[in-house]
């Protein structure tokens, strides 16, 4: 998606740690048109039709899986990271690494809000490891749910989070800009798979 690229380049910048900042427009001050676009996208890649909920993580995943929810007329439901006291039901729950937060955290997700007749498109704003997102695939399968696919719209590519998902078999998996590699020189993205 060459306007998310764009943004990317003109606005993103490389941390030590490989940390891609692009909090500007994306995942702490949101640009919500750009999002717009990027649930356009993905409704151009999915098959919307099917979806009857979107699952994201807490915190950052939040905006744009709302905007993807809204485009698609389904509920948004977000694996929150801690247990809170109006939670009655069961929990699907899975433990992941976070690699912005360098620690294990518990996605929590209440059995009264995904179940086996659910058809679930996982969204996210950003892939590194993947850790997160097995960790939705988890809860998903927990569920008994269907999983209709994984949208992600910044992946770090050097990582190889992403490459397990686009090789799982039966689930389309789509990452909107695939970062090669980041440096002070610039960023530079691989090829879109289907262009």
């Amino acid at each position: 998606m060459e306007l998310l690229k764009e943004r990317i380049r003109r606005e993103g910048r490389v941390l030590p740690g490989n940390i891609i900042k692009v909090d500007g427009f994306l995942n702490h001050r949101v640009d919500t048109k750009l999002l717009e676009a990027i649930a356009d996208e993905f409704a151009r890649y999915f098959d919307t039709s099917k979806i009857t909920t979107v699952l994201t993580a807490e915190a950052s995943g939040i905006a744009l899986a709302t905007i993807c929810a809204q485009r698609f007329g389904v509920p948004m439901l977000f694996a929150k990271k801690a247990k809170s006291d109006n939670i009655e039901s069961g929990l699907y729950q899975s433990e992941v690494f976070s690699y912005t937060y360098k620690k294990k955290v518990t996605l929590l997700v209440s059995q009264e809000w995904l179940n086996a007749d659910d058809h679930v498109l996982i969204v996210d704003d950003f892939m590194a490891n993947g850790f997160a997102m097995q960790g939705l695939v988890d809860i998903v399968n927990a569920a008994g749910a269907t999983l209709e696919g994984i949208g992600v719209a910044v992946e770090k590519g050097f990582q190889g989070g992403g490459d397990k998902f686009r090789n799982m078999d039966g689930v389309r998996y789509k990452a909107l800009a695939v970062i090669e590699k980041a440096d002070d020189t610039g960023f530079y993205f691989r090829e879109d798979e289907d262009e």
